[in-house]
């Protein structure tokens, strides 16, 4: 579980993430929606400690950080380093052994090649990949779709179905609603930073409605006029 009371941000004078309040437990999937700028990212730059910020956020596993695989939307890599010096790079810093790891190569990646010669999808196969081989208990997803084909989509969706089966809590950003569809159990819209809305399974369609609604409020024909 991760408990967050009072969470606010700011940058300056502007204001990002406001009070929020909210519990997330385990064996859950949950997608935070929202416009770009609505804080999603900073939210969960303060939930791994990568962001200072005000209120508590507090966890079943303590440090939280030590327990937490955060993918970011785009992830950093090393120059002069191979996939697999990578993984390994990223485990060891848990005190983690990869075992088997040509037969976990899930994404098929060529992994005694130069990220470098990665292209983008393939290095957020990577990113992924290196998260879910520490054996997190909490994991954080940013746009894990993002550059992705679509085999890689499917396989990302049963992998995510997979921790929950493990037990695992998992938080999910995605642009792409019906991945959060298929994926979550609860779905947050961020909102001036704020939790305006939080639908479980059987609302999703009319939180899909509501979105929609406020995004399409300016009219798509004036794009066309003469």
């Amino acid at each position: 579980m991760i408990q967050i009371q009072g969470l606010s941000k700011s940058y300056g004078e502007k204001t990002v993430l406001r009070n929020i309040d909210t519990v997330f437990k385990t064996g859950m999937v949950y997608g935070i929606v929202g416009r770009n700028g609505a804080g999603k990212t900073t939210f969960f730059k303060c939930i791994a400690g990568l962001e200072t910020f005000a209120g508590m956020i507090e966890a079943d596993l303590k440090p939280l950080k030590n327990h937490l695989g955060y993918l970011d939307a785009e992830p950093y890599f090393l120059p002069k380093i191979t996939g697999e010096e990578y993984l390994y790079l990223l485990s060891e810093a848990r005190g983690k052994k990869i075992r088997n790891l040509e037969e976990r190569n899930i994404f098929e990646l060529p992994l005694k090649r130069y990220i470098t010669a990665y292209s983008s999808g393939m290095r957020k196969k990577l990113a992924i990949m290196a998260v879910l081989l520490q054996d997190n208990d909490y994991f954080i997803l940013d746009e894990p779709y993002n550059g992705l084909d679509l085999q890689s989509c499917i396989l990302l969706a049963e992998i995510i179905k997979r921790l929950k089966t493990l037990n695992k809590l998992v938080l999910i950003s995605s642009h792409i609603f019906s991945t959060l569809e298929e994926s979550c159990d609860e779905i947050l819209l961020l909102e001036d930073g704020r939790f305006t809305v939080s639908a479980t399974r059987e609302k999703f369609p009319g939180l899909k409605e509501q979105i929609s609604a406020t995004l399409l409020h300016k009219n798509i024909d004036d794009l066309f006029s003469p």
